[in-house]
């Protein structure tokens, strides 16, 4: 698909008027540097107190096959009406929000239906953008709409399941600065941005009641058993030997 026929942007669903390209950064730095400025705006006392979600599907599910060491299954992958209920149940009288961010490639529209479909029933809004190039990405869609919703409410809380500290950590200090209480819901594996920060809270998806059918296949470093626990290679020696 040329750059001419790509489909056009829509408004928010939140905010009449707003688009995810209003103020369309010249470069992704660019786009950060400006996310930093807009989000350390104070939250507002005269608007409506909101906890949202936002959630970063291509980095979740990256994530996840690199913390389970194979692509996940539909057994593996996080139950999404399990993550709604530990949202509201944290968020009191508050309004609450979820919104999950994807990336569509080519020919992959069909088998995503499903999948998108879903989540709307489970309460969220989804932003589906084409993945036209292998830069593509909802990073900076993501950001805009933190913005969006910390200008028309008082965002008291915000998680964000991404395990992109690149992208996402000096925003989220901001926001966190100006009185947002800011979680970071991710793999403990991939979101040391996280753990090290002293102002932002993280919170492993596996610990989320219910988020997985079973267990994952990993081995946490942040929570091993006192009496050790062995970690499995992920690739033999003989496919490395072989390879190299």
């Amino acid at each position: 698909m040329d750059q001419q026929s790509r489909p056009a942007e829509q408004a928010s669903p939140y905010r009449p008027g707003s688009t995810a390209a209003e103020g369309q950064a010249d470069s992704p730095a660019e786009g950060r540097a400006e996310g930093r400025a807009e989000t350390h705006e104070a939250p507002g006392a005269d608007r409506a107190p909101l906890d949202l979600l936002v959630w970063d599907a291509p980095n979740v599910d990256m994530t996840l096959s690199n913390v389970i060491g194979a692509r996940p299954s539909p057994a593996s992958r996080p139950r999404f009406d399990a993550v709604a209920r530990w949202l509201v149940s944290a968020a009191g009288d508050r309004d609450v929000e979820g919104a999950v961010f994807a990336n569509v490639p080519p020919g992959a529209a069909t088998g995503m239906r499903g999948w998108i479909e879903a989540l709307r029933s489970f309460g969220y809004a989804v932003f589906a953008k084409p993945k036209l190039h292998p830069e593509d990405d909802v990073d900076l869609d993501m950001l805009r709409h933190i913005v969006d919703r910390s200008r028309s409410n008082r965002l008291v809380r915000l998680v964000v399941a991404s395990g992109d500290g690149r992208n996402f950590l000096a925003p989220l200090e901001d926001l966190a600065r100006a009185g947002t209480h800011v979680t970071v819901l991710s793999f403990s594996e991939v979101a040391g941005y996280a753990l090290e920060s002293d102002l932002l809270e993280f919170v492993d998806l596996e610990d989320v009641p219910g988020a997985f059918i079973s267990p994952l296949d990993r081995v946490r470093l942040d929570a091993l058993p006192p009496e050790g626990a062995w970690l499995r290679p992920s690739r033999s020696m003989r496919e490395v030997a072989t390879a190299g």
